[in-house]
């Protein structure tokens, strides 16, 4: 007997165990953090980092934080383009992310998370569906999802040690992305 809402296993929680796996490694061995993390200073010795960072992350709220809200606008998401575009979305949402940070942000400093994939994911979401109303922890009213991506990036870009320029590039990536697919759904519907 087949229940209604079997558990499906696509990138979305593909995407999530992988992180989760690698928190648990980096928590038992914390030094693969610096080696799987980017940092501009030696990205031409180590250019895998502009992938592998995207699964790393600082602590239990950081993973938290970037889990969650991939779960939540990447399952929407892949419904709505499918997984091959969802992953491009993602990881070009990563490398663009960490692109700009390697620009903008400090040459120095091991940039680590998948902040700008998620960020990519929730600027294409904002795109196609611009009024789907998301509740925004501690605000208690549904905003439109569109206020609430611009909002938490403009919070975030205030913390410090958080690398707004990631987040900025992912953002930026996911805004073109969801353009696109909206341009071009509306050829052929």
């Amino acid at each position: 007997m087949r229940r209604e809402q079997d558990f499906n296993l696509n990138a979305v929680w593909l995407l999530i165990g992988i992180n989760l796996l690698l928190f648990l490694a980096t928590s038992i061995q914390p030094d693969l953090k610096e080696t799987l993390g980017l940092q501009r200073a030696s990205f031409t010795e180590e250019p895998w980092t502009i992938i592998t960072n995207l699964f790393i992350h600082a602590n239990i709220w950081h993973i938290l934080a970037n889990m969650v809200t991939l779960y939540f606008f990447g399952t929407y998401l892949l419904g709505l383009i499918g997984e091959n575009k969802f992953l491009i979305v993602y990881f070009l949402g990563g490398i663009v992310g960490n692109a700009f940070y390697m620009l903008l942000g400090d040459p120095h400093a091991i940039v680590i998370g998948a902040s700008g994939a998620v960020f990519a994911t929730g600027g294409a979401l904002t795109v196609l569906r611009p009024n789907l109303r998301v509740l925004v922890f501690p605000i208690p009213a549904p905003l439109p999802l569109w206020v609430a991506v611009i909002g938490v990036f403009l919070v975030l870009s205030l913390v410090p040690y958080v690398a707004w320029q990631a987040h900025l590039g992912g953002l930026l990536l996911g805004l073109l992305a969801g353009y696109f697919f909206k341009k071009k759904r509306r050829r052929f519907f």
